[in-house]
């Protein structure tokens, strides 16, 4: 059982207007203010990996917290400050591979790879958030109690971020503790227990799925590239020959595919950019905009094929029941057999193919058709 009996003081200093207010609602006068906790969390009864510390603010929270777990309270405070002018990648442990910490990166949804070359300073208040999480994951492998939590990003961030955190956490084996004023993060975080300070209950929760996220995917125009471009980890260029498809959620654009003709023997459609919006990354939805799109070419009797180098697509591919690894990663020799196709030298990348269900036959006639 951890426990904790939490005393506050604070001396209240005896002025006119302190006795003015005393006399107006009647309050016993008094040299100071005092708040306390009696706190039981029966943590050792089962085994767990996320929890949730959460009520309004002036609850407690916080004060509960570091009474709590000490030393491991806001651990981010203590951590190395991110360095002025580098990478982001240089601001984690120096004795971490860098192929470690792309997957960290990648985990919490922030699979940006052009954006990783920046400084932390630069990156917008949603990036820094996934990228602190993945620091302090890298940094503290024990156990994380993080403050404020989701208090200064977008609460769609804060949602989707909350969800590829748990996957994260999770998969890892690690321990992660969460403090906010926020009560939407919790469907999304799926806690093993929560603390309520302001009612002081405690509760085991039983997991849940995570609210499902419904996408809108239509035929769209090549200009469509334009919002997502700078977010792909390749190129920014586009062929002009290709087919384009925008996924949207809730009315908001939040990631982009596009398809050109595969040229081998096989024919058909090959994957050719496939981008979600950075707040949106780290749920799957760049993944299941991709077959959704291999399944609608496959109703349309067209063999559907993709050739990534990025650590998550290939991993979420091999995962996948609905795609088949044609190529293991390797470097490609640069040449073709087919003219004005060249293959990358200089990264490792992996060939599939979809093998999963069709799309409705009418269904993507329809959209095909706008």
């Amino acid at each position: 059982m951890l426990e904790a009996h939490v005393v506050v003081d604070t001396p209240i200093l005896r002025s006119v207007r302190v006795a003015q207010v005393e006399g107006l609602f009647d309050i016993p006068p008094s040299q100071k203010s005092q708040l306390e906790w009696d706190v039981r969390l029966p943590l050792e009864e089962k085994s767990w990996h996320i929890g949730l510390i959460v009520g309004p603010s002036g609850c407690g929270k916080s004060t509960v917290a570091r009474a709590l777990f000490g030393t491991q309270f806001n651990v981010q405070e203590s951590l190395p400050h991110w360095p002025d002018d580098q990478s982001i990648l240089d601001g984690f442990p120096q004795s971490m591979p860098v192929k470690e910490v792309v997957g960290l990166l990648s985990s919490v949804g922030f699979s940006s790879p052009p954006a990783w070359l920046r400084p932390f300073r630069v990156l917008s208040t949603g990036e820094q958030f996934r990228v602190t999480l993945a620091r302090l994951l890298a940094y503290v492998p024990d156990m994380v109690v993080m403050d404020e939590y989701t208090s200064v990003v977008d609460r769609t961030v804060a949602q989707i971020g909350s969800a590829a955190l748990a996957k994260t956490v999770r998969r890892l084996g690690l321990t992660f503790i969460a403090v906010t004023c926020h009560e939407d993060v919790e469907a999304w975080l799926q806690p093993d227990w929560i603390y309520r300070p302001a009612s002081n209950t405690f509760a085991w929760r039983f997991l849940q799925r995570r609210p499902a996220i419904h996408l809108t995917i239509t035929r769209c125009r090549l200009e469509a590239w334009a919002l997502f471009r700078r977010h792909h980890y390749l190129s920014t260029r586009l062929s002009p020959f290709a087919q384009a498809f925008l996924a949207s959620w809730e009315g908001r654009p939040v990631a982009f595919s596009s398809w050109i003709h595969a040229l081998v023997k096989y024919g058909g459609r090959r994957e050719h950019r496939t981008v979600t919006l950075p707040d949106y990354q780290g749920v799957g939805i760049g993944m299941a905009v991709s077959s959704f799109c291999a399944a609608l070419y496959t109703a349309l009797d067209q063999r559907a094929t993709s050739t990534t180098s990025h650590p998550a697509f290939i991993a979420a591919r091999l995962r996948s029941p609905d795609w088949r690894m044609t190529r293991s990663p390797a470097l490609g020799n640069g040449k073709s057999k087919i003219p004005g196709l060249r293959h990358a030298r200089t990264r490792l990348t992996a060939g599939f193919q979809y093998i999963g269900p069709p799309l409705d036959r009418r269904l993507a006639l329809r959209i095909m058709n706008g």
